[in-house]
């Protein structure tokens, strides 16, 4: 049996336990093992899996993880989204669709300090589902726009997701996370106007709501936790920008800085601290136990020669890359609809990015970029949009095919996001450019 053979049953078995629900992790530790034992001895495989796991959970890089997700679960428990959301209302609300586009810019403010989209949803959803309900918000709109806005977190740093991606690509942390800011606004922007043209068009999904007098407006601005987000935002990832601190850097000023900003802020207590720290330590041992698997699997895919294989088969084929950059971000969409997002990029990048970096000469930056806008596709379309099953969660009065049937329109926003950064690479490139300038 080839090598190549070997390489392409094990992928194709690790897709099948998956499918069985068997946990990603297991999954390609197991076919990782037996692949490298097959293809040179189990001794050596076996000392793979001690040498990747200790290297991954004793990476330096890695620890940039638990200090965001730190930083995320401080401002989801200490009540910062809920003031987020109410000063988006206090400003936004009045507007034809107001409460969208709040939910919408809530998402993106609470995005800056929070890479999760579950935590967004978690914490955003409570609080702005009641207010729409309250004014008359139809069920379908309402549920989407939570669910769609909740991506934004997957864009705008600090966001686990490039993290991963960056891991796994060796590319630079610190410029993937720049790198998400722009198509971050871009994509917020486009998910309000997709908001402004189904309530324009059916005004009956929206009604409006009284406005806010100025002067609530301007206290919920001022101590509605903004001042206090954009501080932590343009000291953490500002600092990246600016050369002044490494991701890992950032991500420690960026977890103390919502830290003091908590205590400060009267937002602190034990419980919060407590459940920050669980759920962050429960987030990092997921994230690391993924990406230290995923080395072992991708140890065994290169040793099948399958990249290489592959890199020959697309570089000699008489058709435009284009069409076969189209063919694998395909492939993204249709997988992303049935596995988490992490889980997808670390099992799919041994076999796509040398082709689409190395072959097809493409940017790695705008690949990661547009690999998490396909991905955020899949987060919130059937049959398994993770996004929609943790909105039902949390709600669980409203059916999952209520948020399933207003998703669409989102869909098409983010299908125009990825058309836009295709023709305009720079949109993801130019930040990281003047930082690496």
């Amino acid at each position: 049996m080839s090598t190549e053979l070997i390489g392409l049953i094990g992928t194709i078995l690790v897709i099948i336990l998956m499918f069985l629900r068997v946990p990603v992790a297991f999954s390609m530790l197991t076919i990782g093992v037996i692949g490298i034992g097959l293809l040179s001895s189990f001794p050596a495989a076996f000392h793979a899996v001690s040498v990747d796991l200790y290297h991954q959970f004793a990476s330096y890089q890695l620890s940039v993880v638990p200090l965001f997700a730190l930083m995320g679960f401080l401002a989801s428990y200490s009540g910062l989204g809920v003031k987020l959301f109410n000063m988006a209302d206090k400003f936004l609300g009045h507007i034809k669709g107001g409460l969208c586009l709040a939910v919408q810019l809530a998402c993106a403010i609470f995005g800056a300090i929070s890479g999760s989209t579950s935590a967004t949803i978690v914490t955003i959803g409570p609080v702005a589902y009641p207010e729409m309900k309250k004014n008359g918000y139809d069920d379908t709109l309402a549920t989407a726009c939570i669910a769609s806005g909740a991506n934004l977190d997957a864009l705008i740093p600090p966001s686990v997701v490039l993290v991963v991606y960056g891991i796994a690509t060796e590319v630079s942390v610190g410029s993937l996370l720049i790198a998400g800011i722009l198509p971050g606004i871009l994509l917020m922007l486009l998910f309000m106007a997709t908001s402004w043209i189904l309530i324009t068009r059916k005004p009956s999904l929206a009604p409006t709501k009284a406005k806010a007098p100025w002067s609530e407006r301007w206290n919920s601005l001022f101590h509605g936790g903004v001042v206090q987000v954009l501080i932590v935002f343009l000291l953490s990832i500002g600092g990246i920008f600016l050369g002044w601190f490494t991701a890992t850097e950032a991500g420690a000023v960026g977890a103390g800085g919502m830290f003091i900003v908590c205590l400060f802020g009267k937002n602190m207590s034990f419980k919060v601290l407590k459940d920050s720290l669980i759920n962050a330590s429960r987030l990092t041992a997921m994230v690391f136990l993924l990406i230290a698997c995923a080395m072992v699997f991708s140890r065994f895919f290169a040793m099948s020669r399958i990249p290489i294989f592959l890199g020959d088969l697309v570089s000699k084929m008489d058709t435009s890359k284009w069409l076969v950059f189209a063919v694998i971000l395909f492939i993204y969409l249709i997988l992303g609809m049935f596995i988490d997002s992490l889980a997808m990029i670390l099992l799919t990048i041994p076999v796509f990015y040398p082709i689409v970096v190395g072959s097809l000469g493409y940017d790695p930056i705008w690949f990661g970029i547009l690999i998490v806008l396909v991905l955020s596709m899949g987060s919130i379309t059937p049959p398994i949009g993770l996004n929609v099953f943790v909105m039902q969660g949390v709600l669980k009065t409203v059916p999952l095919y209520t948020i399933f049937r207003g998703i669409w329109p989102y869909v098409l926003a983010i299908v125009i996001c990825c058309l836009i950064i295709i023709a305009f690479p720079s949109i993801a490139t130019i930040l990281p450019g003047l930082l690496r300038g």
